[in-house]
């Protein structure tokens, strides 16, 4: 073994990265590269969040307001492919699907007698936001640092070697298409280009990215757009990124003068103070969490090889890496002022990436925000709410044009020119709940927080996305519910008419505009406002249709007993009123928290990347804890096959694979493992509520709970020893145990202690007969006190056991 890491919170290697799916990220929220670590041909691929394919346009399709009532009377009539076959030809958007987020380009840096190296290693420091790589050359050690700095807003690449005026090197730079490349001076690069035309819409982001070599001791020459230095004692890169784009409405900026300003800045600074700065801004966010399931011999494997052998062993150390690396993710690819996190984050290699690596917002959008509030990284919120803030005003038009309705919509996806219309065909894009979905992320930002400021800033996006659905709504002929039509249940059809999705009344449509006037009416009250639009949202309330538990005990995935119980269908959309949402729950609705687990088990384990971490959370919900370690072992499995093959799981850098790489992989797998551990949404805080048995002594520190609070937790032998809760907010603060507590200003709750509650059995097939009904559940005492806090305060708690 060449080097080990002096620390637990990293990923290591002993071989450079082949492939761009072993290469490490480093980002800035902004500024994103993937890192190969080749000592002879380093290749530092380079993106920046606003270099997407075309410029400010639009998507809508009229037409669908005039046909609206032909699809509703074809969906009653049970006429569901002649109303696809509608959908598509007067919805479905005639322009753009959305445009593709794009590669940058490379930096590539090229050592030509490196070619024998040995002592390889290379690490991603998770507490430092640095990849580096090491080795030695005819008895010279060599280092390569990169980091990308959110404080002066570059990337920077630092070489050193132990002896003076080893270090030579050629650097260059490229891009797949749309880009010219020039030397500035003797000691700077320049590549500048263009996005691509795509479906028609002309490409108008103009970026440029600016290579500027500092070098101690030796020389640094240029030469027909490339870079030669020689016998260097060390060298400093920086890497400069800007484009044109000012807003989703304007692309009017001077991107040569954006990349030269934030150069300028940096030069000014020594490297090492711009070193400080960046570990001490990345900091302040990672260091908020500290997690520990405690350590094994696995430690000393390069990261690879702990992937390749979590199934086989105890390596729970890699569980606490695996989820503070989707904090570092989270960090690096979201930050205040930026764009949201896309499917791919920031980062990405091609011109057109899968699914345009767009934000898709049936699941996938969403997803990568689940961690944001309870693992206490509440500011890297703040993108995704500026483009919902966007989206209410750009899906204004599109609510009005194409459903002749009041307030906002949005369809199944959108990309940084925001978007509304339907995209990829009715099948997939005849979903116009994407408003109601993301609403939904606006409030719990104010339920974790209890800013009533923020809370009044974000209202209108609830008010008007509310109005949307009161027009939107229409009385369903059978029960006279007020529905969804026409929608779909993403991206799944029901055998009934296996080749049309379109349906009405799905049952996530009715859990999502639920949650949306439940909590528009909660904000309404809170702020004194809107009495008579809170008047028709709860009479609407109670005409939706309700859950439904189906012939072999399922919950409905649609209005109508549909489910099949051999459809093992990645999306479990129906589930979404379990986790996200809190609408089952086994103190309030037992049937359906019993149905839930009846569809989840039926929809079986195995599926792509995100989804695993979709029900990591579900099982998390379904306090069973050791189902949703199952699914992380799942998850923790090598994507790579040795036959080249891929399947749904994680690639050697941890990067999650659908397969392709999406990183809401990640981000669902890290919430599902907080989820696990604290939960809030149910009216109390759950200590350990889906403790898996396998984790039998741990601690985590720093989660984010609703109500303004923040708790720690230590256990041993499978049950909480200490406990400490942060009050920013003051108020009661409700605890639920499986276990008694003890400590001061501690009270049992009234008529709840103890109370009976579900504890999920291990059954290994779906109950596809019977009533599936509470004796099939086994019961456990739960423990709730009750605990007057006041702002500021800290409260230690403690097992009462012996």
């Amino acid at each position: 073994m060449s080097a080990q890491p002096d620390a637990p919170l990293k990923l290591w290697y002993t071989q450079p990265a082949k492939q761009w799916v072993e290469a490490l990220p480093v980002g800035n929220g902004r500024l994103g590269a993937m890192v190969f670590g080749n000592p002879v041909q380093e290749v530092i691929q380079l993106n920046e969040n606003t270099v997407w394919a075309g410029q400010p346009n639009r998507n809508d399709n009229p037409r669908a307001r005039e046909a609206l009532p032909e699809v509703r009377k074809l969906i009653f009539e049970d006429k569901y492919e002649e109303a696809q076959k509608l959908v598509n030809d007067r919805f479905i958007s005639k322009t753009s699907q959305g445009m593709p987020y794009e590669t940058v380009g490379n930096l590539k840096l090229s050592f030509e007698d490196h070619e024998n190296y040995t002592g390889y290693y290379r690490e991603l420091d998770l507490e430092k936001a640095v990849a580096t790589s090491r080795y030695q050359v005819n008895g010279v050690n060599y280092k390569t640092e990169v980091f990308s700095s959110s404080p002066d807003q570059v990337i920077v690449v630092r070489i050193t070697a132990d002896k003076p005026r080893s270090i030579s090197f050629s650097a260059t730079m490229d891009r797949p298409a749309n880009a010219i490349v020039s030397s500035q001076g003797n000691d700077a690069l320049i590549l500048a280009g263009r996005t691509a035309d795509f479906e028609g819409v002309q490409g108008g982001v103009q970026f440029q990215a600016k290579t500027k070599i500092q070098a101690k001791g030796g020389t640094v020459k240029a030469s027909e757009g490339s870079l030669q230095v020689e016998q260097a004692d060390e060298v400093t890169i920086y890497v400069s990124i800007a484009s044109n784009f000012n807003s989703y409405k304007d692309i009017g900026g001077d991107a040569a003068a954006r990349a030269d300003a934030y150069l300028q800045k940096a030069l000014k600074k020594d490297i090492q103070v711009v070193y400080k700065e960046h570990v001490a801004d990345f900091n302040r966010y990672f260091d908020r969490v500290n997690f520990s399931l405690g350590e094994t011999g696995a430690v000393n494997l390069p990261t690879d090889q702990r992937i390749e052998q979590f199934k086989n062993g105890q390596d729970l150390g890699l569980v606490a890496l695996y989820f503070q690396f989707g904090r570092y993710l989270l960090i690096s690819s979201s930050r205040p002022g930026g764009q949201p996190a896309n499917l791919q984050g920031i980062w990405n290699d091609q011109l057109t990436p899968a699914w345009d690596s767009k934000y898709t917002v049936n699941i996938n959008t969403e997803m990568n925000y689940w961690p944001s509030e309870i693992t206490n990284l509440t500011e890297l919120n703040e993108p995704l709410v500026q483009m919902i803030r966007e989206l209410s005003q750009s899906g204004r038009q599109t609510a009005r044009d194409m459903y002749g309705a009041q307030g906002w919509m949005l369809h199944h996806n959108t990309d940084i020119w925001r978007i509304n219309g339907p995209v990829d065909g009715a099948f997939w894009g005849m979903w116009p709940m994407g408003g109601a979905w993301l609403s939904q992320h606006a409030y719990e930002k104010y339920a974790f927080s209890g800013d009533k400021a923020y809370l009044a800033s974000v209202y209108p996006i609830l008010k008007e996305a509310s109005k949307f659905y009161l027009d939107f709504l229409v009385e369903e002929p059978e029960h006279q519910w007020l529905v969804v039509a026409p929608s779909v249940s993403p991206e799944n059809a029901p055998t009934a008419h296996p080749g049309s999705s379109i349906s009405a009344g799905t049952t996530m449509d009715n859990q999502l505009v639920f949650d949306l006037f439940t909590k528009t009416i909660k904000a309404a009250e809170l702020l004194g406002t809107d009495k008579e639009l809170v008047a028709d949202m709860k009479a609407s309330l109670k005409k939706l249709p309700p859950m439904q538990v189906g012939r072999w005990g399922q919950l409905q995935e649609w209005m109508h007993d549909w489910d099949n119980p051999q459809d093992h269908h990645r999306h479990v959309s129906h589930l979404y009123g379990l986790y996200p949402s809190n609408q089952i729950s086994p103190y309030r609705t037992p049937k359906l928290f019993d149905a839930a687990r009846t569809s989840l088990l039926a929809r079986g384990d195995e599926s792509t990347g995100w989804s695993m971490g979709w029900k990591v959370n579900l099982w998390a919900r379904l306090l069973d804890g050791n189902h949703a370690f199952k699914l992380i072992q799942d998850q923790l499995s090598p994507s790579i096959q040795p036959d080249g093959k891929q399947k749904g799981g994680t690639y050697p850098n941890l990067f999650d694979a659908h397969p392709p790489f999406q990183i809401d992989g990640n981000f669902g797998c890290t919430a599902g493992i907080a989820e696990m551990l604290l939960q809030s949404q149910d009216g109390a805080i759950h200590l350990l509520p889906a403790l898996p048995d396998a984790w039998e002594e741990g601690s985590i520190s720093g989660l984010k709970a609703r109500g303004g609070f923040e708790v720690d937790i230590k256990w041993a032998d499978n049950q909480p020893e200490d406990v400490t809760i942060r009050s920013a907010l003051g108020g009661n603060c409700r605890i639920r145990s499986f276990f008694p507590l003890a400590g001061k200003g501690l009270k049992k709750a009234k008529g709840a202690n103890p109370n009976p509650l579900y504890q999920v059995p291990k059954i290994k097939e779906p109950l596809v007969s019977g009533d599936a009904d509470l004796k099939n559940l086994a019961l456990k005492k739960v423990y709730e006190y009750d605990l007057a806090t006041s702002p500021g305060n800290i409260y230690v708690l403690k097992t009462g056991r012996k």
